[in-house]
């Protein structure tokens, strides 16, 4: 699904942004928040439309170049009918597909990970040993930002009793355990051997081992045989994508109030916002982002961290 983005310089954007949905809500399908942004949809694609301070910012997308381009036509046609006042300039993006897109800009990657506490030596050994065993795999592995992230969050909650999906080299399992309270555990669940040997040696390095249950075996076995009572404070979910739905459940059955349940890569490289992409695990998590933003049982958010990352709070 190519998309395109156009910045419109103007000191109305607001009142351009609700004459256009009102207008075009009696042709096609329309909304608008409270806040401003607008939405619409129509046969062929849709258009999302934010006012800042200074310009309407401008999202459009849909399932092909040719489609794209109508739906680019039409918005800019009825915006400018309204600019009576002013001479707007809409200016559209080249299209762009979910494999062209940049979620976090190098430059900005690599200044985030120098602002923030930096790695030990443990940390920084385990990374350098990661690129070196798993080959391609290696970019599993979380980016130090986010595994301070991890440890940070754990300590907010008090965490004791924790759980980690997916555990690779073990690198996001010491920033947990990290940040367990006094006496916490983390419970470990993997099913590679080879790689959690690695993670169990860097764990005994780290001085966490005392700390960590792994579990080798399938994760939805391992969670379904918890028992059921609320008393899990804190979860990392970094594992197959088409299991996030299952994982998620066991979990937040199982978390208490206040406790957190943390998911890993809910973008996809992107994938995610192009329907385009209908891969098994493409489907379970776009499914799943929808379902825990109407999920009353928790307050979440998704931030864009490396490839996205969602938290969700038990109520």
């Amino acid at each position: 699904m190519p998309y395109s983005t156009a910045s419109v310089p103007t000191e109305r954007p607001g009142r351009y942004i609700k004459q256009l949905v009102s207008h075009m809500g009696h042709k096609t399908t329309t909304e608008i928040s409270g806040d401003g942004r607008g939405v619409i949809t129509l046969k062929r694609g849709r258009c999302v439309l934010t006012p800042t301070g200074v310009a309407i910012e401008m999202i459009a997308t849909a399932g092909d170049a040719e489609s794209l381009e109508q739906v680019q036509e039409v918005v800019t046609r009825h915006l400018l009918r309204f600019a009576t006042q002013e001479e707007l300039a809409v200016e559209w993006s080249a299209p762009m597909g979910a494999e062209e897109m940049v979620i976090v800009d190098p430059l900005i990657g690599d200044y985030v990970t120098t602002q923030c506490t930096p790695p030990d030596e443990v940390l920084q050994e385990l990374t350098a040993k990661t690129r070196e065993t798993t080959g391609g795999s290696w970019t599993m592995q979380v980016s130090h930002d986010e595994g301070a992230f991890l440890t940070m969050l754990a300590r907010m909650v008090g965490a004791r009793q924790a759980v980690e999906v997916g555990v690779f080299t073990g690198y996001s399992s010491i920033c947990i355990a990290r940040g367990l309270a006094e006496g916490g555990r983390l419970l470990a669940c993997d099913v590679s051997e080879e790689w959690t040997s690695v993670a169990r040696s860097y764990w005994e390095r780290a001085g966490v081992a005392d700390r960590i249950d792994l579990k080798i075996a399938p994760a939805a076995e391992t969670l379904r045989a918890l028992p059921e009572e609320r008393s899990i404070d804190f979860a990392f979910i970094d594992a197959d994508k088409v299991s996030y739905p299952v994982y998620y459940e066991e979990i937040v059955r199982r978390l208490r109030p206040g406790g957190l349940v943390v998911l890993d890569n809910v973008f996809l490289g992107g994938r995610v916002v192009d329907p385009a992409y209908e891969e098994e695990h493409h489907v379970a998590v776009r499914a799943l982002n929808d379902a825990i933003v109407a999920d009353d049982r928790v307050e979440s958010v998704m931030l864009s961290v490396r490839d996205g990352v969602t938290i969700a709070r038990r109520l």
